[in-house]
């Protein structure tokens, strides 16, 4: 069962143009988290609807009760990744980085960017010691790595990077909007981490040629406009397929490869077609996950 907290803003620190960083508590974080590094996990995140008032929902059965709910008093969902947990017990303090869109925003978006101390929102999330699911990093034996992701992948993939042992080695490429983006990252000596300011670029376009030019495929920025997606709903892991393709249930790093790529459905589309019918990578050993699709407006 899930822990559903009820949590409040301690502090807000905007760490670039396009990200801020929320500190969240709340004693019923005192459960809450995994038995290992966080890594890339997902938890959901329950923000005031209209009327600014969060209901009170059970840990039992809190989706159903939010269905049930009219709309105006529905909390608005969406999904995020941790950045980091810190401290025990009713100490715990979670950290979730929020990208700023300009223009046309999410709830998300705008929840963070007018976030004072004292605001409340619900998280629902893992327990400790309890199996929850969310995690897609999954490397098995892998030695040779690939992440890549747009700014809404960027915690998730820096996350990845401080968990890693010293002797991992690899690439990653991180997209984001402006120079002034560009974070300090904890990785592996091995491991090359590439920040890609796009400056007015295709969303997904700078990923799509920084990839194309380590793997030795053709590919411009601009080619990610032309990427027809065929599955909304884009999730290719080693253990699920969102669109039925027939998966074991295993991951492994059998030929020392992994790539983890996620952020917008058109760059992750064409980097898995490339991936694995051109260079035909396994796919055991690849995770290509549509966080989000430009232009489209995502539910939760």
């Amino acid at each position: 069962m899930p822990v559903l907290a009820r949590v409040s803003v301690r502090s807000v620190e905007r760490l670039s143009p396009s990200f801020a960083r929320i500190e969240l508590v709340g004693d019923d974080l005192a459960d809450f988290g995994n038995d290992g590094p966080s890594l890339d996990q997902r938890i959901k995140l329950l923000f005031p609807a209209a009327s600014g008032v969060l209901p009170e929902l059970s840990a039992e059965d809190w989706y159903t009760e939010w269905l049930a709910l009219p709309d105006d008093e529905r909390p608005r969902m969406r999904t995020y990744t941790i950045r980091a947990l810190e401290g025990e017990g009713i100490e715990k303090r979670l950290y979730v980085d929020f990208v700023l869109h300009p223009g046309a925003h999410g709830p998300g978006s705008d929840w963070a960017g007018a976030a004072r101390p004292g605001d409340e929102i619900l998280v629902a999330g893992p327990k400790l010691g309890e199996a929850y699911g969310g995690i897609e990093w999954l490397p098995g034996d892998a030695d040779r790595l690939l992440l890549v992701g747009d700014e809404t992948a960027v915690p998730a993939i820096v996350s990845i990077l401080e968990s890693l042992p010293a002797d991992a080695t690899g690439s990653a490429f991180l997209e984001v909007p402006v120079a002034g983006d560009v974070q300090e990252v904890a990785a592996p000596e091995g491991l090359q981490v590439s920040w890609l300011p796009r400056e007015g670029a295709p969303v997904g376009g700078p990923s799509l040629a920084a990839v194309g030019g380590l793997l030795g495929f053709e590919a411009t920025p601009d080619d990610v406009t032309s990427v027809e997606v065929e599955d909304p709903d884009l999730w290719e892991t080693p253990v699920y397929s969102s669109s039925g393709e027939q998966v074991d249930g295993t991951a492994n790093g059998e030929d020392g490869r992994y790539a983890w790529i996620a952020g917008e459905s058109r760059m992750v589309t064409a980097l898995r077609r490339h991936l694995v019918n051109e260079l035909e990578m396994p796919r055991k050993q690849v995770a290509f996950m549509g966080y989000w699709r430009e232009g489209v407006s995502m539910k939760g």
